[in-house]
């Protein structure tokens, strides 16, 4: 590893390169940065990454010329671009992420990334971010580091040897945080029914945001909770310290919590840090459906954009307008509902900030099918819970309008008698 000013960590980059960012919270805001200042001596790059905490400067319009970004998935640094056709979306599984280097299908030259400075023995940790990032690391020709103290040292999958790194700079910056927010009563309400739905000694993954956070908040008085996530945030915390959350009643990796990388506070960054209680592995294991079944009672809880009569549910996209990505929900979907006990719930608002029904009779067009009707068990919303498994088009249409916003009843009512003529 050379130690190395950042001009020459990311001089290293040549025309036609394949870039990998590192995911989420972990991304290498002065790499970015720097690589983005060399556009003028580059042309014809790639960017690769799936969600990324901070800055995306190479999407720019003025860099159009020299940039090129292939999003796994739809951040809010990188929607605007991706709508103006600076930057495209991949839609793939989380889990299939890391095959697309492993395997070839995607090349990666140069994998930038922030890691922890190397330790008595010459390791380095990924931090927060394992998930993609691992396999980025293991296929790319040079791999380009920020070692930053920061950084929390996580145990599992992302500890690298210093040889690993071909060029790195030394930075001393915080990582991008993502504050919670206060709960509204409506994701209260959601997060109580969902709450509801969740067994004591049930195995839990959770994303980030205000529902799952209050969802969390209501899983104060279950015992024996287990976490095997693709991610959590802070809201974990109080569950694992008030002993509600204890992990003994997994089956792998018992008396651990599992995720893949991680977004949230410095409260949160603190928490991991060198804790032996988190495990940080790979996504590709992770979110393995043959993996995440083994696991009792899993209760994958995710959310939706909307929600069709028939149970499809769109997750990535409103209308032809991409907004997040596939992510992980459907390896938790499926994972769940092959796990003994386990419960797949999509957890949403009834309605939009505009007051727009979220349970409609047709998906808008364009709009992307993230979880298929196939797959669906539980809708719920702050009206209740939709339990669709096993149900004809008919009855999942009545549970559904049932759980809507009562203000959109009528108009609902009437959609689903034009469809199905008799309800």
């Amino acid at each position: 590893m050379k130690i190395v000013t950042r001009e020459e960590a990311v001089g290293q980059i040549k025309s036609g390169d394949h870039i990998y960012v590192h995911t989420a919270s972990a991304a290498p805001q002065q790499l970015v940065v720097a690589m983005t200042e060399r556009h003028s001596e580059l042309s014809d790059i790639t960017v690769y990454h799936l969600h990324t905490e901070g800055v995306a400067p190479y999407t720019a319009p003025e860099y159009s010329d020299t940039f090129t970004t292939r999003s796994f998935f739809a951040g809010a640094n990188v929607r605007k671009a991706i709508e103006t056709g600076e930057a495209d979306y991949v839609p793939v599984f989380l889990s299939e992420v890391p095959n697309l280097f492993n395997r070839g299908i995607i090349k990666i030259n140069v994998a930038l990334i922030n890691v922890s400075p190397p330790d008595k023995h010459g390791y380095c940790s990924l931090g927060v971010s394992v998930d993609a990032s691992r396999a980025a690391v293991n296929n790319a020709d040079l791999v380009v580091a920020q070692l930053n103290p920061q950084m929390p040292r996580t145990h599992g999958d992302g500890i690298i040897h210093s040889s690993v790194i071909d060029f790195a700079i030394e930075v001393d910056e915080p990582l991008p945080e993502h504050p919670q927010s206060e709960l509204t009563e409506t994701e209260l309400m959601i997060g109580r029914h969902c709450a509801n739905l969740v067994e004591d000694g049930a195995t839990l993954q959770l994303g980030i945001g205000s529902i799952p956070d209050a969802v969390l908040a209501s899983l104060k008085d279950h015992k024996n909770l287990g976490v095997h996530t693709e991610m959590f945030s802070d809201g974990m915390i109080p569950l694992f310290e008030s002993g509600a959350l204890n992990n003994s009643q997994k089956r792998i990796h018992p008396n651990r919590i599992v995720s893949s990388f991680l977004v949230g506070s410095r409260v949160l960054y603190d928490f991991v840090d060198d804790n032996p209680n988190v495990a940080m592995l790979d996504c590709a294991y992770v979110n393995d459906t043959a993996v995440i079944r083994r696991n009792p009672k899993v209760t994958a809880i995710n959310s939706a954009i909307e929600v069709d009569f028939t149970g499809q549910v769109c997750a990535d996209s409103i209308g032809t307008r991409h907004y997040s990505g596939v992510g992980g929900q459907m390896d938790f979907i499926r994972g769940a509902s092959l796990s003994k006990g386990g419960k797949p719930i999509i957890a949403l608002p009834s309605t939009t900030r505009r007051g727009e029904s979220r349970i409609v009779p047709f998906l808008k067009e364009g709009a992307g099918v993230v979880t298929t009707r196939a797959h669906v068990h539980y809708i719920v919303t702050e009206y209740g819970v939709a339990h669709l498994y096993g149900k004809s088009l008919r009855e999942r249409t009545k549970a559904l309008i049932d759980i809507a916003h009562p203000k959109h009843h009528e108009s609902l009512e009437e959609a689903a008698f034009n469809r199905f003529k008799k309800m």
